[in-house]
């Protein structure tokens, strides 16, 4: 080898080093702004101390990096981030506002769902163990997928637009903050669309360094750090000591089962991303870490897991789909929730910066959505394949949980979260309803 190829070799490969630890902190960031609101909206709900909901944080990125290693080392090995599910998130809070609504002490609901957590984790293992996944590959077709996805981004796009604009609990956004999180998400936008290369790959990690920069310079309002101590990282059954109301627990065990649509939509997301078809092992060994996590989150009280979808999302933004960046930011995950000084230092990033950020990644599941779609036909007939799914569910989306607060406990849990209801009916239309036949009728008029 000559001098000069001697020289380009080593620059090439410093500057993949380069870009490898430049995408593992994008991974990071990307980790923790999923994460760090979680902890703090169910400390609130369950009207927990600072320490508890600190040592609360710190236990969500230890699990978090932990669950992320294992399933890209063991389970589906793919680079998709295994966080704390939003379909869960909505649940915890809908069944402690019911649960406040109806003088049901919040540690008997807390005890419960921990309960059903257990139950409901070694249920997953159990159809990871015997293939479950194979009869809900059949179950969500490709219109129940889409479906999900759009509930899915409209759920969490509104709680990151919220969160964005800063909204105060009496209803009325912060200006200050709005209009910077908008720049930011312009920005991050444009380096998505018309930025070239490295510009356009870490637009993510560009928008949170500029966006906490710019934040500390304007709004001038320093975020309270949140500085845990091992007794509260250590602490178990936060929400109360394991309870058993029969509605909460059969509920949570449910929700539990109709959460593994998280990881049937992922992989499936996954397989055009990564131009293979993801394999029945791959899904069997996702199902079981899944199931423990699930598990797990009961005693540690923690919001339970699943592959995260908005993974497909953030990669199809960033379009850097190697391991490498990702086993590294799962490993940095871990060590901020292990270093109490570091976990407290990151607590400050501000939530309205990083909600700015991901609302564009997770623009990228509306795409996901129609590309399940993709090559499908609609008419007056078959719309109603898809259409009373989406709109229902945006409407129990869009109307206050204490509208079901007439309604029977465990009904309340159902009727009150539009992504279950939207996820059932659409199964239900799709196993029940012959839309073939219909379709051809009108074909033939």
């Amino acid at each position: 080898m000559t001098p000069s190829n001697s020289t380009n070799h080593a620059r090439f490969a410093l500057r993949d080093i380069t870009v490898t630890w430049f995408a593992a902190i994008q991974w990071l960031g990307f980790m923790f702004a999923n994460t760090v609101v979680i902890p703090l909206s169910i400390g609130s709900a369950f009207h927990l101390s600072s320490t508890a909901v600190s040592g609360a944080m710190a236990r969500s990125f230890i699990i978090t990096g932990l669950a992320c290693l294992l399933q890209g080392l063991i389970g589906h090995g793919l680079p998709l981030m295994e966080g704390q599910s939003g379909f869960w998130w909505g649940l915890i809070l809908s069944l402690a506002n019911i649960g406040i609504a109806s003088g049901t002490p919040l540690h008997v609901v807390g005890g419960s769902m921990e309960s059903g957590m257990v139950i409901g984790g070694i249920i997953i293992v159990l159809c990871g163990v015997f293939g479950l996944h194979r009869v809900l590959n059949r179950l969500f077709t490709p219109v129940v997928m889409a479906v999900l996805l759009l509930l899915l981004a409209s759920q969490l796009v509104d709680i990151f637009f919220q969160g964005m604009l800063d909204v105060q609990p009496n209803g009325v956004l912060n200006p200050g903050v709005a209009g910077l999180s908008v720049c930011v998400a312009i920005l991050v936008a444009v380096l998505t669309l018309f930025g070239r290369g490295l510009l356009s790959n870490f637009s993510i990690l560009i928008g949170i360094a500029l966006g906490w920069v710019a934040y500390a310079l304007l709004i001038h309002t320093a975020s309270t750090a949140v500085v845990p101590n091992w007794a509260d990282i250590r602490q178990t059954f936060v929400w109360g000591a394991p309870a058993w109301n029969a509605g909460i627990v059969t509920a949570t065990v449910l929700t539990a089962l109709i959460n593994t649509t998280n990881t049937i939509a992922t992989l499936r997301a996954a397989e055009p991303l990564f131009g293979h078809t993801v394999s029945d092992a791959q899904y069997r060994r996702s199902f079981v870490l899944t199931g423990l996590y699930t598990a797990v989150s009961g005693p540690l009280s923690l919001v339970p897991y699943a592959p995260y979808t908005s993974s497909i999302g953030f990669l199809r933004t960033t379009r850097i789909l190697t391991r490498a960046p990702y086993f590294l930011a799962a490993g940095m995950f871990v060590v901020l929730g292990l270093i109490p000084a570091l976990s407290g230092f990151f607590s400050r990033l501000p939530i309205s910066i990083g909600d700015a950020v991901l609302i564009i990644a997770y623009f990228q599941l509306f795409g996901a959505a129609l590309q399940s779609i993709e090559g499908l036909r609609f008419n007056f007939k078959t719309i109603f394949r898809i259409a009373p799914a989406t709109l229902i569910g945006l409407a129990i989306l869009s109307t206050p949980a204490h509208t079901f607060s007439s309604l029977p406990g465990f009904a309340q849990s159902i009727c009150a979260n539009g992504m279950l209801v939207g996820i059932l009916l659409a199964v239900i239309l799709e196993n029940v309803v012959p839309w073939k036949r219909l379709d051809a009728q009108v074909s033939e008029s």
